[in-house]
């Protein structure tokens, strides 16, 4: 039956039921979101990879792959093979800048991680 609901993500039941957006097992009491994969982890942070591939996280040491050009008070230039130590992951940078990080002789400032190289 191609219109058959998924089973409870939680107590396996196949009696859910659909309630507005969500669906419902009235076994367990379990609420979830239709078209939500049982195995789906929403909460896990996304994984952001450097410029060659490698997995960044929090705390790693990475080197700047390319001159970048800061703008802003003082201005210059960040030169290639700059190492930066202890890096932060963020979600909420400006645009698509995923790295908070504390940049040798420019400060703190955030860099997109398609721009370093993880030091391994």
């Amino acid at each position: 039956m191609p219109d058959q609901l998924p089973l409870c993500p939680e107590c396996a039941s196949d009696l859910a039921y659909e309630m507005g957006a969500l669906l419902v097992c009235p076994m367990c009491g379990h609420e979830w979101a239709a078209g939500v994969a049982a195995d789906d982890d929403s909460d896990a942070p996304p994984t952001i990879k450097d410029a060659v591939g490698n997995v960044l996280t929090d705390g790693d040491s990475v080197t700047i792959a390319k001159d970048l050009k800061v703008k802003g008070a003082g201005g210059g230039t960040v030169k290639v093979g700059t190492k930066v130590n202890g890096i932060r992951l963020i979600t909420d940078g400006v645009g698509d800048h995923d790295i908070d990080a504390k940049v040798p002789g420019f400060g703190q400032m955030q860099l997109k991680s398609s721009v370093v190289k993880k030091v391994v």
